[in-house]
Formats: C-alpha cells, sequence, structure tokens
C-alpha cells in the first residue's frame, strides 16, 4: 500500500430512488420469508414519477403456490410496498404514498432453477447462481469498516434520524454524501473534501434558511468524524448544483441493485458484481458475501491482519464453493495461505462448511431481518438479535486455534 494517498467513498440515503427500490425489494423478500422460510424469491423493482412496478420469480407456500396467489396476497404485498414508502416519509406531488400507481408482475420460479437448487435425494441444495463474491474487513474504525464510507454513511443516517424526530423539518427524504479523506501509512489523518446533496423544502436554498442548512450539515458532520480529522483546509460542497427540491423518484427513476459499492465497502474492495436486496439466502450473491464478510471481519478481529480480503466462487446447483481465496495485503500475521486453511476449517466447524445451507443455517438467515440491510450499507452494522449476524465476531478464538494448529503442521525453515 501506498504510505500516502486520499480516498472516496460515498453514500445514498433510504430516500434516494435505487435505495427505496431496494428497501421494497427486501421488505417483499421478508413478507415470503415470514411466510416460508424456504421461499425463493428474486423481486427486483423500479421506482418513478408516482410508480413503483414490481418483477421476479418466487416461490412461497401458501401465498404462490403452482401459478396461484392465495387469498389476500396481492393486496398484502402492495401494503407492504405502500408501507415502505411511507416509513421513508414520501408525501409529496410526485411521490406519495398513498396514491402513486403500483404494478406486481411477480410470477413463478423457473422450474429448470428450482431443480438445480432445491436438494433432492442425495444431492445437497446448490447455489443459486455462479459466480464471485467478496468479504472485507479492516482496522480503519471500530466496526471495522473502510472509514470513507463508514463516515458517508453515518452522516445520512444521523440526518434522517434528524428529519424523522422533527429536529431537521427542513429536510426531505432524498440524499448523497461524500467523504474523502487522507491516510498516512494506512491510517486516516485529515478530511480533505466533504459532500452532502439533500432534498429540502422550498426556500433552503437561499438566504438565511439557506445558511440554516449549510450550517447543520456542517453540525453532523462535526459530530459524525473523528476529531482532529476536520480542519480549516476542509472543503464542503453542500447542495453544491443549488435547489434540491425536486427527488426521490420523482427527479430519478429507482432500481433494485445499483448501489452496489454503496452497500458493501465503498470501493475499498472488489465486487463480485451481484446486487443483494431482493434476493432470498439461497442465492449467494446475498449469503457467500454476508459469510466472508463474517470471516473476514473475525480474522481482523482477531488481531490475524489489519487489512483482509476474501473471496469465494460457486457455480449455479452446485453446493460447494468452486474456490476460497485471502489476501491479507501484506499485513497477517501468518501466510495467507495459513489462514486459507484455517478459515476453511472454522466454517466447516462453526458453520456446517461454505456450502449455502452451511452459510444460511449457520447465520439464520432464512429470516426476515433484510428490509434493515437495505439502507446505510449492509456491513459494519450492529447485530442486534436476529439482525445482522455476519457482523458479531465470535469465531477470534477458534481461528487463532486453527492458525495455530497450521503452523505447527508447517515444516520448520
Amino acid at each position: 500500500m501506498r504510505s500516502d494517498y486520499v480516498f472516496t467513498s460515498e453514500s445514498v440515503a433510504e430516500g434516494h430512488p435505487d435505495k427505496v427500490a431496494d428497501q421494497i425489494s427486501d421488505a417483499i423478500v421478508d413478507l415470503f420469508l415470514s411466510k416460508d422460510p424456504e421461499a425463493r424469491i428474486a423481486c427486483e423493482t423500479l421506482t418513478t414519477t408516482q410508480k413503483v412496478v414490481l418483477a421476479g420469480e418466487i416461490r412461497c407456500k401458501g401465498v404462490f403456490e403452482n401459478g396461484e396467489w392465495a387469498e389476500g396476497a396481492l393486496q398484502e404485498i402492495e401494503d407492504t410496498v405502500r408501507a415502505v414508502v411511507r416509513d421513508i416519509g414520501y408525501e409529496q406531488d410526485g411521490f406519495h404514498w398513498q396514491t402513486f400507481d403500483f404494478s406486481n408482475n411477480l410470477h413463478a420460479q423457473s422450474a429448470h432453477i428450482a431443480q438445480g437448487v432445491d436438494a433432492s435425494g442425495n444431492k445437497d441444495e446448490g447455489a443459486g447462481d455462479q459466480g464471485i463474491m467478496f468479504g472485507f474487513a479492516c482496522d480503519e474504525t471500530p466496526d471495522l469498516m473502510p472509514a470513507t464510507l463508514d463516515y458517508s454513511h453515518k452522516i445520512l443516517h444521523r440526518m434522517a434520524a434528524d428529519r424523522h424526530s422533527g429536529a431537521a423539518p427542513f429536510l426531505e427524504p432524498d440524499a448523497k454524501s461524500q467523504v474523502t479523506l487522507r491516510f498516512v501509512d494506512g491510517r486516516p489523518v485529515s478530511a480533505e473534501a466533504i459532500v452532502v446533496s439533500t432534498q429540502h423544502k422550498e426556500g433552503y436554498d437561499q438566504g438565511e434558511q439557506e445558511a440554516e442548512l449549510k450550517a447543520y450539515v456542517k453540525k453532523v458532520v462535526a459530530e459524525v468524524l473523528p476529531e482532529g480529522l476536520l480542519s480549516d483546509k476542509t472543503v464542503y460542497h453542500i447542495n453544491p448544483t443549488g435547489s434540491f427540491v425536486i427527488g426521490g423518484p420523482d427527479g430519478d427513476a429507482g432500481l433494485t441493485g445499483r448501489k452496489i459499492i454503496v452497500d458493501t465497502y465503498g470501493g475499498a474492495s472488489p465486487h463480485g458484481g451481484g446486487a443483494f436486496s431482493g434476493k432470498d439466502p439461497t442465492k449467494v450473491d446475498r449469503s457467500a458475501a454476508y459469510v466472508t464478510r463474517y470471516l473476514a471481519k473475525n480474522v481482523v478481529a482477531a488481531g490475524l491482519a489489519a487489512r483482509c480480503t476474501i473471496q469465494v466462487s460457486y457455480a449455479i446447483g452446485v453446493s460447494r464453493p468452486l474456490s476460497l481465496y485471502v489476501d491479507t495485503h501484506g499485513t497477517g500475521t501468518v501466510p495467507d495461505e495459513v489462514l486459507e486453511s484455517a478459515i476453511t476449517q472454522v466454517a466447516a466447524d462453526k458453520l456446517g462448511g461454505l456450502t449455502p445451507r452451511g452459510i444460511r443455517v449457520g447465520l439464520g438467515l432464512n429470516k426476515a431481518i433484510y428490509r434493515p440491510t437495505a439502507a446505510y450499507g449492509h456491513f459494519g452494522r450492529q447485530p442486534e438479535g436476529d439482525l445482522f449476524p455476519w457482523e458479531r465476531t465470535d469465531l477470534g478464538e477458534a481461528l487463532k486455534a486453527a492458525v495455530a494448529a497450521q503452523t505447527k503442521l508447517e515444516p520448520a525453515e
């Protein structure tokens, strides 16, 4: 790694049109999993001016079987979608939770996909698709997340909380943030630039009201970033285009899965390319990304590395991963190949392996836990009850024991 560099990450708020779509898709995942823990869901959402469209493939006992909807199911889906938009706070002429036009185009899952994924006879449950997935952790923040992304998320999360509580009544739901930090020897030392664009009430783009909004944003930034990073050299761009009254799906169309870098590591790690929201946990795009984060975070939390990237790969219908790769970027206390062996052993012991079934059973993913993941990042969150189980740091001792066993087996130099 370079010893002195500048890096940037962005985040988007819960009212961003793509995030509205993500939250709707994950609310549908939660709805179906609450009815049938073995449900199969691939739900895509489009949002635009006064319109929400669902599309995708599903299978859910008691809700959608043999191509038929259960009584009341269609109304429950629509009610769920409208509740998401209401909770975000959209009551605008161009996008209102009570009056937008709704279209449900969900249909049955392909039988050919189902036969490859479902367990049958001596065949274990297979991966829901082919692909590569990455997990990452670093010691830049207490949440073991890249600092630029962590602060970008927290700025918008705080602003949304103030909007909901009434502490910032001039804010509207749509917003974006961007944090640029200078790093020296791998540690953030200064905030070079802060960008915040937030939708606002009429009039907050001029005069005293504009000054009030900008002062509020700077106050939030100062409370989120650790002391010492901000200085008189920090450059702020707050609503740099001027007015931001028209926003959300009325300003731009939103689609599920268009914010995959915001959802993960802000560009600090590779990405396999697959989105998470709208997918049940048999889809390894989601579940394998969660388990690799879990393993990478535990590597860093255990002091085995300061940075850790883990990659896995799968073939559709095949249960076992095709590969496992670990890179500690020169920060590991043992060779990366030793960590690969240790991670494989610990995953087998604690999760039942890195098969789709092992992951979703071992982490408890067959539950209605996904809507909270769909805004402010899937990672770097606090595990609570059933939520965010991949953020636990309970594998440290097992990893260190497995590493110790592996190194004892290595021939002496």
